[in-house]
């Protein structure tokens, strides 16, 4: 397994996390099978494990993906050697998706976290996305708080600008940030995130780096990705991922799966190096949004 640091943590985590998101969501598979899928990511070397109190149905489902988790890494003799990262500051009512980074819910959800997780502290706590109804600093503020309780280890954020990063870095430590980035989506790389974190040492945890479901289901399609996995002897899934490790010195992707195939190929897509050649093709190709 090929590993990276944890910003400047200390703590190693593999070069691609595991996304737990699609076992818990709409659609997700029963829990046998998401057992297995997470089993098989584990021993696949996908150890860093991203996941959010609301990876769920509804409000009244907050927390079972937390939950399947824990009971998973029970069943393990390795799990001293998993990171977990979870998340704080959205809702679910009926369903939705509400951000709330109010101090007082983002503290009931850290700590219901905690016991979902059935753990006393929390390696990597980060704030799901800024409330626009919050000001931002208030939120990072009670991130500070818990992690001085030591409720948490480590700060990250998610869904942020730069600004935010350097304004939030001036409140307590940010070890990671977690955006969306994949070919189809290059804001983090045009508005200089990534780059701001490699400058920084902070671990960016790029999430849906394969698109999505909808855009997954078209890397296939893309003649770049295939062309080059036929020269790899990859998948163009595969290629996908290196691509998006390519683009930043310290960044991870978080690729999720519902099916234990699909786990497996982003964990041998952790062997996949690209040559800027390559790289710059996959720049040049076309990856249409639409439907």
């Amino acid at each position: 397994m090929r590993t990276t640091e944890l910003s400047t943590t200390g703590i190693a985590i593999p070069i691609h996390g595991f996304g737990a998101m699609p076992l818990s969501i709409q659609g997700r598979p029963d829990e046998a099978v998401a057992r297995r899928v997470l089993h098989a990511a584990i021993d696949a070397g996908m150890t860093l494990i991203d996941t959010a109190n609301v990876y769920c149905i509804d409000d009244d489902d907050i927390g079972h993906n937390e939950a399947l988790i824990a009971s998973v890494l029970e069943e393990r003799d390795d799990r001293e050697g998993i990171v977990v990262a979870t998340k704080g500051g959205l809702r679910r009512p009926k369903g939705a998706w509400h951000c709330d980074g109010s101090p007082r819910s983002l503290r009931r959800a850290c700590e219901a976290s905690l016991r979902a997780l059935r753990t006393e502290k929390i390696t990597l706590y980060q704030l799901h996305s800024p409330d626009p109804d919050i000001v931002f600093e208030t939120s990072v503020e009670q991130l500070a708080r818990l992690r001085d309780e030591g409720k948490i280890e480590h700060v990250g954020l998610s869904n942020v600008s730069v600004a935010q990063l350097r304004s939030a870095q001036t409140i307590v430590p940010i070890v990671s940030v977690q955006n969306r980035f994949s070919p189809w989506f290059r804001e983090a790389a045009d508005e200089g995130v990534i780059e701001e974190c490699a400058r920084a040492s902070i671990t960016f945890l790029a999430y849906s780096p394969l698109g999505g479901k909808r855009l997954s289901a078209r890397i296939g399609s893309i003649p770049a990705l295939v062309a080059i996995g036929r020269e790899l002897g990859v998948s163009p899934a595969a290629v996908t991922l290196a691509w998006t490790r390519a683009k930043g010195a310290t960044v991870v992707p978080i690729p999720g799966a519902s099916r234990i195939e699909h786990a497996l190929d982003s964990a041998r897509a952790m062997l996949v190096d690209l040559s800027q050649e390559q790289v710059a093709r996959i720049d040049a190709a076309t990856f249409s949004t639409a439907k």
